[in-house]
This record gives structure tokens, C-alpha cells and sequence, in this order.
């Protein structure tokens, strides 16, 4: 039977929400597609899109 894996992105000590932002970025060299992934507070999910 497969085990069913939870995990929490709030930490307990600050209160502050968390989000995994995950970000397909095509290499130059070989153009080839990666998955740039980060936790980051909820407030600056857009942040991490606009960059690149």
C-alpha cells in the first residue's frame, strides 16, 4: 500500500504562509526545458514569476 505524504509549508515559529513556485525555464545552450522550484511567502509569488 502506497503511503500518503502531507507536508506543511507553515511555519510555526513566524505564522507567515508559504508557497512551492514551480517555473519551467528553457536553457539557451540546448533548449531544453528545466524546473526552477523555491519556497516563497505568499506575498512575493508574483515577484518570482516576473523574474527570470
Amino acid at each position: 500500500m502506497a503511503k500518503k505524504v502531507v507536508a506543511t509549508l507553515k511555519t510555526a515559529a513566524n505564522g507567515k504562509n508559504v508557497t512551492k513556485c514551480i517555473k519551467m525555464v528553457k536553457s539557451e545552450k540546448t533548449g531544453a526545458y528545466t524546473f526552477k522550484t523555491e519556497i516563497v511567502p505568499n506575498e512575493e509569488v508574483k515577484d518570482f514569476f516576473a523574474r527570470k
